[in-house]
């Protein structure tokens, strides 16, 4: 894909065991492990948008900086698309996993950008 065309990104995330992890003034909440995938957009510097979620060390601003800052918390897979960010995300697959999770400006009624796929097969 053309990334000039992208306007929102997935990101495929693998949480390696169980953790309680402190999502800034969202509160702490229980994370299984397992995948999840967080849905996303950037309007401008699409790209470099991508490149802070892999980095480690950051300031930490959005709901995903807080849990990709744990340890044991991977980005598996980066995904691109030209489709609207509540349109991806209410198009994929798993169960809503954390109320508000990187929808505090969603309109669409998503009711979170982080979905749980479920348990990594062993």
């Amino acid at each position: 894909m053309n990334a000039r065309r992208a306007v929102s990104y997935q990101l495929v995330i693998e949480v390696m065991r169980p953790r309680r992890i402190a999502i800034g003034r969202l509160g702490t909440f229980e994370f299984a492990a397992g995948t999840y995938v967080y849905t996303g957009s950037a309007r401008r510097n699409f790209e470099a948008r991508i490149a802070r979620h892999q980095r480690k060390a950051k300031p930490l601003r959005w709901h995903i900086d807080y849990l990709l800052a744990v340890r044991g918390v991977r980005i598996l897979r980066i995904m691109r698309s030209p489709r609207a960010e509540c349109a991806l995300n209410q198009a994929t697959a798993g169960q809503t996993s954390i109320a508000g999770f990187g929808a505090s400006d969603c309109r669409a009624g998503c009711g979170s950008h982080l979905r749980h796929l479920g348990a990594q097969p062993g």
